[in-house]
């Protein structure tokens, strides 16, 4: 089946930006929707960003909108996510999670039904 794999992680200051990486081997991720999760100590896991398996569709929760990009390149079985303008509140470890419903960019947890271990970026103010 294969597992997601996430990487890119690690400390920057405010304002720099960080790409995150989900490998995600296929054939059967390639069909899945992706999508990235975040949770900081003593919080809730919050969603992230979405993407569908033919990257036609994605979705952004409220705190990241126009500041991260979600995308996927099939070539390489890979979901990147492009945080730039970072901020001390977007510290947290984030994971990436597959749905296989393929053509859901959708920010619910349950749907998701693979997950990786996460990777921890931290935000120095």
């Amino acid at each position: 089946q294969g597992q997601l794999v996430e990487s890119g992680g690690g400390l920057v200051q405010a304002g720099d930006s960080l790409r995150l990486s989900c490998a995600a081997p296929g054939p059967t991720f390639s069909s899945y929707s992706i999508g990235w999760f975040r949770q900081a100590p003593g919080k809730e896991r919050e969603f992230v960003a979405a993407i569908t398996w033919s990257a036609s569709s994605t979705s952004y929760g409220d705190s990241v909108e126009g500041r991260f990009r979600i995308s996927r390149d099939p070539a390489q079985s890979t979901v990147y996510l492009q945080m730039s303008s970072l901020k001390a509140e977007d510290t947290a470890v984030y994971f990436c999670a597959a749905n296989p419903n393929g053509y859901q960019s959708t920010d619910y947890p349950a749907t998701y039904t693979y997950w990786g271990q996460g990777t921890q970026v931290t935000v120095s103010s």
